[in-house]
């Protein structure tokens, strides 16, 4: 394999870099008291990604200084984990496996995402000096990727004082290398809003070990010579027990970091859960006011959509802050080691048994969202508003047609006329907004809101840039983040 592969490989540019012009996002954990410098020798801001930057510039991501953290890869494998459990309840336990590579001490740093003064996280704890090992290779069979195998690291038992919320397990070696396994804080109490991190979807981009030779996504494979393949080659099924490729976050994490940050900095009343726990019944939704699907969620089971569909039916209002939501049906299975809901299954367009999509089963999305995907978005457009008199603009100062720029981008819903829409008492399109595609055609997006016979509002933003504009640095509006407020205001009757 030639260098540049290997560096490619290395920084994680493959598996960061599959259809998200926001990537991972900020790793507020290099901000307050951590403070590096780059090469210049100029601080770097928090929100500066050193591993995504080097994906940029085909460069191998160095110590920002003496001593700062390098990011771990999926080739030398120098520090790599991942939890035996998605989310996890104060007074559980949830247990990481973690390879190290050359075996040596490492530690544990355990971030919770909020506001934290604009911090973006806060340090809740640290576990002892841990002792690595290098753990046996991934277990692979027919492109199915597993490292169940491997040995217990540690065990971190969760305190009931903690808060719920989605967190971050940041591992560094004694040598400066570092990775990190995301994890959800779950309860049973009552709030106004239940948020959903999409760890289904996460799962099925995820293309660990990214090292040229077995990794594997619902996406891509590689062959016996190092290529990549597409989707037609890629895995069918893949497992919840491997870490993730490159710096150990999924590819689009920082959605749903971006709208925790801002939530919680405006006090917004949230309870958390994994798809998963929506998958598995763990979770009431119909005890919520509002279920906030804050990042890309493409991947649906059966059971979810069915949960989902009571919520709404029992009065729950579905707030949906990105597009391409619930595109493809999946379905769950047990780990080889008779562990529930670690294997993702997901046949696409590839061998006997029904189709994988759900429009292709005659239950489209646009039946739940009110608008459906249409395609990828390869340069960032505006966002066109329309009905601008409606209450979701309101004192945003947004007029007709008014455009906010970077809006449409990754990819994109809009209305399907000849397609069913779901019961509704009213419904509204809040923007409509002209793209062209990869081929130069001119396609439009648009964003959704409509009343459910319940009473429930389901609204959904048909752009990937919806979440970010809330609280990326370089990417907040503030008419999306009052528009977002309205909506939210209305569900938990603030307003």
């Amino acid at each position: 394999m030639g260098a540049d592969q290997i560096r490619r490989w290395e920084s994680g540019a493959l598996a960061h870099a599959v259809n998200d012009p926001f990537g991972q996002g900020p790793l507020p954990w290099f901000r307050g008291s951590e403070l590096y410098f780059d090469d210049t020798g100029h601080v770097v801001p928090w929100y500066v990604d050193p591993a995504a930057a080097a994906a940029g510039t085909g460069q191998i991501p160095r110590a920002r200084g003496n001593g700062g953290p390098r990011t771990a890869d999926d080739v030398h494998r120098q520090i790599k984990g991942f939890a035996s459990t998605g989310a996890v309840a104060p007074g559980e336990a949830i247990d990481f496996h973690i390879t190290v590579d050359p075996p040596q001490q490492f530690s544990v740093d355990v971030y919770r995402i909020g506001h934290y003064g604009g911090d973006g996280a806060s340090k809740i704890t640290t576990s002892p000096r841990l002792s690595g090992i290098v753990q046996p290779a991934p277990l692979a069979a027919d492109r199915t990727v597993s490292c169940h195998h491997w040995w217990l690291s540690w065990r971190l038992q969760v305190p009931s004082y903690w808060s719920v919320g989605a967190y971050v397990a940041v591992l560094t070696t004694v040598d400066g290398y570092r990775s990190h396994i995301p994890f959800t804080v779950r309860d049973d109490h009552p709030a106004d809003l239940l948020l959903l991190l999409p760890d289904i979807t996460w799962q099925a981009y995820n293309l660990y070990p990214e090292d040229g030779r077995s990794g594997a996504s619902l996406y891509h494979a590689w062959d016996e010579q190092g290529r990549l393949l597409g989707e037609q080659d890629a895995a069918v099924t893949v497992s919840f027990d491997r870490p993730y490729a490159g710096a150990g976050l999924p590819l689009h994490v920082g959605h749903a970091y971006d709208f925790i940050r801002w939530a919680e900095r405006y006090g917004y009343d949230i309870a958390y859960a994994d798809t998963r726990d929506l998958h598995a019944g763990r979770v009431d939704p119909t005890r919520y006011r509002g279920l906030v699907f804050p990042g890309h969620d493409e991947y649906w089971s059966a059971p979810m959509r069915r949960t989902v569909e009571r919520a709404r039916r029992h009065g729950t209002s579905l707030v949906f802050l990105s597009a391409n939501t619930m595109y493809w049906q999946v379905e769950l299975g047990p780990s080889a080691s008779g562990v529930d809901d670690r294997l993702l299954t997901c046949r696409k367009r590839r061998g006997p048994g029904r189709p994988s999509l759900w429009r292709e089963v005659d239950r489209p999305e646009q039946q739940l969202l009110g608008i459906q995907y249409a395609g990828r978005v390869p340069e960032p457009a505006p966002l066109i508003v329309r009905n601008a008199t409606h209450w979701l603009w309101d004192a945003t100062g947004a007029g007709e047609n008014d455009e906010l720029p970077g809006l449409v981008a990754g990819e994109a819903d809009r209305y399907f006329p000849r397609t069913q829409l779901p019961e509704h008492q009213d419904r509204i399109l809040l923007a409509h907004s002209p793209y062209l595609d990869s081929e130069g055609h001119r396609r439009h997006q648009e964003t959704s809101l409509y009343r459910a016979p319940s009473g429930a509002l389901v609204f959904a933003s048909g752009t990937f840039a919806w979440s970010p504009a809330l609280d990326r640095p370089g990417h907040v509006d503030e008419r999306v983040q009052r528009a977002t407020a309205n909506l939210l205001d209305r569900i938990c009757k603030h307003d």
